[in-house]
């Protein structure tokens, strides 16, 4: 195209400052650009701000990366553009930057704190190491962690309680998710749990809000009026399709889940108009074409549903593979054009994954640390026994204490709080404040490392997160707003 920077006047500035961000690096940590089908997304990491790009912008970026910030080269990858096209796009881009909505700074980076005292907010009670299906994929050994098959005593689960209680500081709402194994299998004791915490949470000023994670073998009528009663959120354990569902979820004597749950589950969503649960179902290599799975979930008449990924040792069949990623991407590609039909028809569903607040979005510590394993969350065993999160449950190594006498191993409980997004590998990814890090545990059982997120999982978050983001910006479109 000839000539020099000179002549694009007030994207001068705005030129040098990408050149230098391409040079070094930056511009993929601080932009991240994508394509969805027919809109090409522009997202500033650090304000969470969304634009849309047209082509000749698109050209403009690819043009950045390609020359990794070299301007004649540059200049050679954007030769076909006139003078004027990219005095346009560099003038727009410098008013999005004076606005704070491109190339925004970290305003978070300060923020993050590790040295503050924790304060504890939230409990996995295991009030069963026991389960009534045997699911191929268990974490927990078929329910029981690894150890013995064994529930959780009353006064162990009132001690919890007490600890929770104690250590939650100024924190008005504590929650306490009921999980197993198969909770169910100790109702009684969910039952008496509930009536004492809320008892002794009154006394302190507070309030406890519970959840309970079932496999819905045991869901009865005094079951469901219990739970409405009380008002428990309750997580109910469905795979999909019948023969996704039965080959992973069977029963001790090899027969399918299906039949016996999805009716049971019918029955209590309706017992309960709808709301204040979710359909959580778990997908693996068996069952790539997952989206037909939750697509499933949604016609059986459920309308809060969630699909997550396993996470499994590499030598199981049903482990993700490095191949699998196009047909992943696919799969939740298809699965953001379906879902955008069926709201578009009228059908109020919510796919947990797609639930992200691009306008406020979560408090900065979630951003920062994610779930806050192993110092503000925490798992019990039936013994009392305390470890950073259930899926550590049984690993000696991250044994943090007991109910009654606290946290013993403090440098554990620290390393977990020091595992913000800042001190991971994710300092330089676009997507650190909506992921916050990922799980810990993935982490840990398959790099070894803390600070070394789980590879496949960082790949299938970030694919989720640009569906999610396209879903937000159709919204927005649908509104009429041309500037996000």
């Amino acid at each position: 195209m000839g000539g020099t920077r000179a002549k694009f006047l007030r994207g001068e500035n705005m030129l040098n400052l990408l050149l230098e961000k391409a040079k070094d690096g930056s511009l993929a940590k601080d932009l991240h650009f994508f394509t969805f089908d027919d809109l090409k997304i522009i997202l500033d990491v650090n304000s969470g701000s969304i634009s849309l790009a047209d082509d000749i912008t698109c050209k403009v970026f690819n043009g950045l990366i390609a020359s990794k910030g070299n301007e004649n080269d540059f200049y050679s990858q954007v030769a076909d553009l006139s003078q004027e096209e990219l005095r346009e796009v560099l003038s727009e881009l410098e008013e999005m930057y004076k606005e704070g909505s491109f190339l925004s700074t970290d305003r978070y980076e300060n923020h993050a704190d590790s040295t503050a005292e924790p304060v504890l907010k939230s409990l996995c009670l295991h009030v069963s190491h026991d389960c009534n299906l045997r699911c191929k994929y268990c974490f927990a050994g078929t329910g029981n962690f690894g150890g013995q098959r064994k529930n959780m005593p009353l006064e162990v689960g009132k001690s919890a309680l007490d600890f929770l209680l104690k250590n939650s500081g100024e924190r008005k709402y504590c929650e306490v998710d009921f999980f197993g194994g198969e909770p169910l299998l100790n109702f009684q004791v969910i039952r008496e749990l509930v009536t004492y915490g809320k008892t002794q949470a009154e006394k302190a000023g507070k309030n406890f809000r519970f959840t309970l994670t079932t496999n819905g073998v045991l869901l009865n009528d005094r079951v469901r009026e219990f739970l409405n009663k009380e008002g428990i959120s309750v997580v109910l354990s469905l795979d999909g399709r019948k023969k996704v569902n039965d080959y992973m979820r069977p029963f001790p004597e090899g027969q399918g889940s299906y039949e016996t749950i999805v009716p049971k589950f019918k029955e209590f969503v309706d017992s309960r108009n709808g709301q204040n649960y979710y359909l959580r179902g778990t997908y693996t290599r068996k069952n790539l074409h997952f989206s037909e799975d939750v697509l499933h979930m949604f016609d059986l008449g459920f309308k809060i549903v969630s699909v997550e990924p396993v996470v499994a040792p590499p030598e199981e069949d049903y482990a993700f593979q490095e191949e699998d990623k196009p047909i992943i991407r696919e799969e939740y590609r298809k699965l953001t054009r379906e879902f955008l039909k069926r709201k578009g028809q009228g059908e109020d569903i919510q796919f947990f994954h797609f639930n992200v607040d691009l306008d406020g979005g979560p408090c900065l510590p979630k951003r920062l640390t994610g779930c806050g394993a192993g110092y503000q969350y925490m798992a019990v065993t039936p013994d009392g026994e305390l470890y950073p999160c259930h899926q550590f449950v049984g690993e000696s190594e991250y044994y943090l204490g007991d109910v009654w006498s606290g946290i013993e191993n403090k440098a554990i409980s620290r390393k977990f709080q020091e595992a913000h997004i800042y001190n991971k590998e994710c300092k330089d990814c676009w997507a650190r404040f909506l992921c916050s890090g990922g799980c810990h545990a993935n982490a840990v059982h398959h790099s070894g490392d803390i600070s070394k997120p789980y590879s496949l999982g960082c790949f299938m978050q970030k694919v989720r997160l640009e569906c999610a983001i396209y879903l937000y910006v159709r919204e927005r479109l649908k509104a009429n707003e041309r500037n996000i």
